[in-house]
């Protein structure tokens, strides 16, 4: 069958056979995509995580009340007193797009809903953007498997589920997009066309930045792309306008925005675009003033100079801070050997550093794919029909930098996905045609069996990794229910717990209540139950989670104290365990540890700058006599040490002893009849879990300020 063959033309437009092929894997890529990030909808319909929920309700007072009321929004929820300017502070581009949308697509559902949907949506139609990126570097076949693998990717579909919505999705479906444009203007001969692609890729480049503060990395990437143009194009007259406007566009849109504005301009952001631009121009003008023979030498030199002169600004810069320098986690994406003392940093799981066994799950085989791709593309990069030198430039710059950020935080790991994704494809694309395009002298059969084998084989090895390992594959990873309903322990089960405790403080409270928590918790108690927190998980203001972590430290009269000076009303504290399935007689008996504040605890104490080993045995995880007995979080949390047990010997202790497990029973210290400091007004419905099932216990304390300390 003829592939070029004419289906039907609409006006010039012929729409052919393959055409119907594109589209049928693109509408592949599609599903796939949206049925393996839809599966936690199984456990709930809920948001997922904690950041949507603030981005819920930033979407919800847009709705509500307009753009303008949006941008002069101080929100009084957040960091009680101080409040939050959202606009300066919060992914705008995430909020303004989600309305917009909503508006235009959401009217027969609620916004609630609607933004639950959202990332699968985002997630899915951003297989065809990856379409349009990689065909542009290296053909329809190329672009086509980079759709297939991008709607598998593990990394990328883990931040990008049912309920997912945060940065990712929307930043990197804005950036893939820009990053199109961009080499499509670059790639066309049609002027009219190059210049609106080249500033709707500046102007996306922008929106991508302000929908994720990540998508920095896709600007690296460019910046060293810009300065290899003038020694791989002839066509100079063409570039010394063409990527000025793209430079251009992109800091004039920055301006649009309260958190990137003039400081994204004259840090290290804009400067990646500026410096390489007017490298490109001075070394073209160069170029031209020198012969045949020396101009690319001339050229080198001067990128040389540049390099020198850009590294000792970066040392100057060090000390003296005259250029605006990005918070330590982009720092430490692009220099992974800089290391942090600040424990608020390290106790975010997703700042953890990449494991070689984390990369090995994530990407696997497309590893080989993707060495199999750069060895192709360098190997045939001279030939007419292959990739052009700057689109292997760029596939090979892109690939580089992606999987250096990524090595620093597992949250990156989408960059490497990325960038494995687009060499992988070309790779692939490159070993069929190699292989389909020879011509062996035998029968017609058997190359028939050959080729055949040949594809079905590497179909099968690209198929392993959505099977194997069995617990760590793309489905098994992805079938969690959202956060909100196991309290983001690590047992796979869906409880009301933390939604009956929120619709409780909801009904239960006063309206101008403030609550002290965890700022883990922060953004689902303004949300949920629309009450004031001392902090939430934007983190902005470390000093007031330092006085929170101390006073969950302080002896309980102290402690209480601290959080009344802070305005508190309530304390809301998480605690996961499992009821054991045996009793001690008519008591219940626990273990604790799962993922609430009794795992969380030791960051507490790194963060309030205490000793360890004060409140902690040598395991890191029991609490000392002094943290059950004479802390605020001990006191609060409504269980007791009973004795320790070897699980593997059966060797019980009333003490301590390294290798054994804390055993537990129900003790409320803080009764609702109580005179002490704290009252316990609400526990959550598991904390009478019948035997052998998981605790996920929320708390909520209300503060007895009838016997305060002034």
């Amino acid at each position: 069958m003829n592939s070029h063959a004419n289906i039907f033309s609409i006006g010039k437009f012929d729409f052919k056979l393959q055409h119907l092929l594109i589209i049928g894997i693109l509408a592949i890529s599609f599903s796939m995509s949206f049925m393996i990030r839809s599966e936690p909808a199984n456990y709930g319909w809920e948001l997922n995580e904690f950041d949507p929920y603030f981005n819920y309700r930033a979407t919800q007072y847009i709705v509500e009340n307009g753009f303008d009321s949006y941008f002069q929004w101080n929100d009084d929820l957040s960091w009680y007193p101080h409040g939050r300017d959202v606009s300066h502070t919060s992914q705008v581009m995430l909020h303004i797009t989600a309305a917009t949308t909503y508006w235009i697509f959401g009217s027969s559902v609620n916004l609630y809903d609607f933004t639950i949907l959202f990332p699968v949506i985002i997630g899915s139609l951003t297989t065809v953007v990856v379409f349009a990126l990689v065909r542009t570097i290296g053909g329809t076949t190329s672009g086509l498997f980079s759709a297939l693998l991008f709607s598998i990717s593990l990394p990328i579909i883990i931040r990008g589920q049912v309920g997912w919505f945060k940065s990712e999705p929307l930043g990197l479906f804005f950036s893939i997009l820009a990053v199109y444009l961009f080499l499509s203007a670059l790639k066309s001969k049609n002027y009219k066309i190059t210049i609106p692609k080249m500033v709707a890729a500046g102007i996306f480049i922008v929106f991508g930045l302000s929908a994720w503060g990540g998508d920095q990395f896709f600007i690296i990437p460019l910046g060293l792309f810009i300065m290899t143009l003038p020694f791989l194009r002839k066509d100079h007259k063409f570039l010394i306008w063409i990527i000025p406007i793209f430079t251009i566009s992109s800091l004039i849109a920055s301006l649009g925005f309260e958190r990137l504005g003039i400081q994204f301009v004259v840090g290290l952001g804009g400067l990646s675009l500026i410096i390489p631009t007017i490298f490109l121009v001075t070394c073209i003008f160069i170029q031209n003033k020198s012969n045949e023979y020396t101009k690319n030498r001339n050229g080198l030199f001067f990128l040389a100079a540049i390099l020198i002169i850009s590294s000792g600004i970066l040392i100057l810069n060090h000390d003296s801070q005259f250029i605006p320098l990005p918070t330590h986690r982009y720092l430490n994406a692009i220099n992974p050997l800089l290391t942090t003392t600040d424990p608020l940093v390290d106790s975010v799981s997703e700042h953890a550093t990449t494991t070689i066994s984390q990369s090995f799950l994530f990407h696997s085989v497309l590893m080989i794919f993707a060495g199999i791709g750069i060895w192709l593309i360098l190997k045939n990069h001279n030939k007419s029909n292959f990739i052009k030198n700057d689109m292997i430039s760029f596939a090979l710059i892109f690939g580089l930098i992606g999987v250096y950020v990524s090595s620093a935080f597992v949250r990156l790991e989408v960059f490497a996905s990325l960038s494995i994704i687009i060499l992988s494809s070309l790779g692939l694309s490159a070993l069929f045609k190699e292989f389909f395009s020879n011509k062996i002298e035998i029968k017609k059969f058997k190359i028939i069996v050959i080729k055949s084998s040949f594809a079905i084989g590497i179909m099968l090895l690209l198929i392993v990794p959505l099977l194997f390992p069995v617990n760590g594959n793309i489905f098994s990873t992805v079938n969690n229910p959202p956060t909100i309903l196991n309290g983001g322990s690590s047992y796979r089960v869906s409880t009301t717990d933390w939604v009956d405790t929120l619709d409780w403080i909801k009904n239960n409270t006063e309206k101008d209540a403030v609550i002290a928590t965890w700022w883990d918790y922060g953004y689902w108690i303004q949300t949920k139950a629309e009450r004031a927190t001392l902090a939430d998980n934007s983190t902005l203001i470390t000093s007031i989670i330092e006085k929170i972590a101390t006073a969950f430290l302080s002896p309980p009269d102290e402690g209480k104290n601290m959080l009344l000076q802070m305005e508190s009303d309530y304390i809301v504290i998480f605690i996961v365990g499992q009821r054991l399935g045996i009793d001690n007689g008519d008591q219940p008996l626990y273990t604790l540890g799962g993922g609430g504040d009794e795992s969380k605890k030791q960051w507490f104490m790194k963060i309030a700058n205490e000793p360890v080993s004060k409140y902690l045995q040598s395991d890191g995880i029991s609490g000392t006599d002094y943290f059950w007995n004479e802390t605020l979080l001990g006191k609060m949390i409504p269980f007791t040490p009973l004795g320790y047990v070897n699980l593997a010997t059966n060797q019980q202790s009333q003490n301590y002893q390294p290798g054994f497990t804390g055993i537990y029973t129900k003790d409320i210290k803080f009764p609702e009849d109580g005179d002490g400091p704290l009252r316990l007004v609400y526990s959550s419905p598991s904390f009478d879990i019948e035997k052998g099932g998981q605790v996920i216990g929320v708390f909520v304390y209300e503060i007895n300020k009838e016997n305060s300390i002034n």
